[in-house]
């Protein structure tokens, strides 16, 4: 059983994440992370993650997150496009088709049912 316990988010150190190369649609970007708790039968997920500069798709897993730096335009096949930057909250769906468009290096703090 883990602790309570707290991380400064915006100093996290993150691991490399390799990134699908079929998911990039333009630029270079990098994807980096840290899961910080996972339950004990890995359906709930809490983390940090971050992406550089550029545009990629993604296929949504049930995520609430809260930007920490950085700024990004993320569109939702058959939906709305949300502006995200710092301080604001998202929620995205299960199964939400998405365009990511990362204006400037978006580090979030997430919490992930899957």
């Amino acid at each position: 059983m883990t602790h309570s316990f707290v991380l400064h988010v915006p100093d996290a150190e993150l691991e490399p994440e390799p990134l699908d190369p079929g998911q990039i649609v333009s630029g270079a970007p990098e994807v980096s992370g840290k899961v910080v708790w996972e339950s004990a039968d890995g359906r709930q997920v809490r983390g940090i993650w971050q992406i550089t500069p550029g545009v990629v798709t993604d296929t949504e897993a049930d995520e609430l997150f809260v930007v920490i730096s950085g700024s990004a335009t993320v569109e939702v096949e058959g939906g709305p496009t949300l502006t995200v930057g710092p301080g604001d909250m998202a929620v995205l769906r299960e199964g939400d088709r998405t365009t990511w468009t990362v204006h400037e290096t978006l580090r979030k703090a997430y919490a992930v049912n899957l």
